[in-house]
């Protein structure tokens, strides 16, 4: 984790004061994801069961091999719903004593602009050093922290997966590119939401709530508030 000194962003033409923050250096890898799954009750791996609001629950079992067989130690789990993440910042939470969380919008796009305030003026020299896209890929996901770092010291911020994150009105958005986007669409503007089609080969009804089945380029990174 690194401090994020905090300050002003400016998001969808809305200006907000940022609290000074600590954010992961790299997004969260499958060896972290996987303690979560290990640690349901009676150590069973998976807790399919309902919860309250305050619960934590366990993801199902995906019907795909979640890491698509890209790579496992080291890699950024992938194909995560909102819904999966959340709990994993929750169970992380109970465990570690410290409140843990997505960013909002505006935490990332701070950190993810490393510093750099206005208009997004891309660098081709910078990116090419920070970022994984199409053009440095086979079209699949990277080892985190391969790449060099922004001026934050984080890793990944302009490619790899995107990020889960929370928008002004708390509702989920994937912000940042990923390796999938081109080298001229590197930019922290990048933004997403969740459609049908991030999950168009689920043959299940309803569909998961926990795995994106077509979504491998969703990802996160966890926030500490103290």
């Amino acid at each position: 984790m690194v401090p994020i000194p905090g300050g002003t962003s400016t998001v969808g033409g809305k200006t907000s004061t940022i609290k000074p923050f600590f954010i992961a250096t790299t997004e969260t890898t499958w060896e972290a994801f996987d303690a979560f799954l290990a640690s349901g009750p009676s150590s069973k791996p998976y807790d399919q069961t309902e919860y309250a609001a305050d619960a934590i629950a366990r993801p199902s079992k995906s019907y795909i091999l979640p890491d698509l067989g890209w790579g496992h130690r080291g890699y950024p789990a992938i194909n995560l719903s909102f819904t999966n993440v959340e709990m994993f910042c929750r169970w992380l939470s109970s465990v570690t004593g410290k409140k843990y969380r997505v960013p909002t919008e505006a935490e990332w796009d701070m950190a993810a602009r490393g510093g750099v305030a206005g208009p997004w003026k891309a660098d081709k020299a910078a990116i090419e050093k920070q970022s994984w896209n199409v053009t440095n890929t086979d079209e699949m996901t990277m080892p985190v922290a391969k790449k060099a770092p922004n001026a934050f010291g984080l890793y990944d911020m302009l490619g790899n997966v995107g990020e889960w994150t929370t928008d002004a009105e708390g509702k989920p958005l994937l912000c940042g590119p990923t390796f999938r986007d081109p080298l001229n669409a590197v930019s922290p503007n990048t933004r997403r939401r969740w459609q049908p089609s991030w999950q168009e080969t689920d043959p299940q009804m309803p569909k998961s709530r926990w795995w994106l089945s077509d979504a491998p380029f969703a990802g996160f990174r966890v926030v500490c508030e103290g």
